[in-house]
């Protein structure tokens, strides 16, 4: 399993368009980014590949990471940066089968698998597959499974996927905050990698308007409002599912420069064998 980080930044990315943070500079002078969020999953034994979401920076990071183009993908939930490429596809593809949960999201009425028939009805070449949570489906030659998590008001779910030849795993949180239930952490937990939404870190909570949610017991908080994992609270939910390795993605140009490129947050296009 070859996995590679296409897109590791939130909405705005980093550097952000318009913005002349420290961070951001800092970022434009390493020549470092950090696209909206896509990850590239390759099985080497079947040479087939798998994408979990379509960011919009779609074609940028596949001319720029050199990747092959997907023979099947998965979506986590509706937002525009997790979705929105999926029109790049157009004239690329003869055929896509697109993974999506089948669950109705009582804020659209809709399934996000519903919601992608409905908003790509014009792109023949998508077949949208409506997939059970908790539900593993093998997928070029991996086993899928789509978990929820919490990320309001929208449903959004996390990614396992094991190779069953090999027994390796990746795991991906999702969009979440800390409150992820027990039932999936327990899909998630024991991966060889974990990619873990953490917009910010714990300290910036305070000029959110809901500052933050699920503290420690030092009192820290483990989510950023109500939608993502502070930094702290990515780190805590991998040893609690016992990762043997975590990059942080999903990252705000908020990070303060003199830590915004430490470790373990990662950084488009790095590759991952597993």
């Amino acid at each position: 399993m070859r996995v590679t980080l296409l897109g590791t930044g939130d909405t705005t990315g980093t550097p952000t368009v318009g913005c002349d943070c420290e961070t951001c500079e800092q970022a434009r002078e390493r020549g470092l980014e950090r696209t909206r969020f896509s990850v590239h999953v390759e099985n080497e034994r079947t040479d087939e590949s798998l994408l979990i979401d379509f960011s919009p920076d779609f074609r940028y990071q596949f001319l720029r990471d050199e990747v092959s183009l997907p023979d099947a993908a998965v979506v986590t939930h509706i937002h525009f940066d997790h979705l929105d490429g999926l029109g790049n596809v157009f004239r690329l593809l003869d055929s896509l089968e697109v993974y999506a949960a089948n669950e109705t999201d009582s804020v659209t009425g809709e399934s996000v698998a519903e919601t992608i028939e409905s908003k790509y009805d014009y792109l023949d070449a998508v077949t949208v597959r409506p997939t059970t949570p908790h539900e593993s489906v093998r997928v070029c030659g991996f086993d899928l499974t789509l978990v929820p998590v919490e990320h309001p008001p929208f449903v959004c779910y996390g990614v396992a996927i094991e190779d069953p030849m090999t027994g390796t795993k990746l795991s991906l949180t999702g969009d979440t905050s800390f409150g992820i239930s027990d039932r999936s952490r327990a899909v998630l937990a024991d991966p060889d990698l974990l990619l873990a939404d953490a917009i910010v870190p714990a300290s910036l909570c305070e000029y959110h308007p809901l500052g933050g949610r699920h503290v420690d017991d030092d009192d820290v908080p483990r989510t950023f409002g109500t939608k993502h994992m502070t930094r702290e609270g990515a780190l805590g939910l991998a040893d609690e599912l016992n990762a043997s390795e975590t990059r942080l993605v999903h990252l705000a140009h908020f990070y303060p420069a003199d830590e915004a490129f430490d470790e373990p947050l990662a950084i488009d296009g790095e590759t991952y064998v597993l």
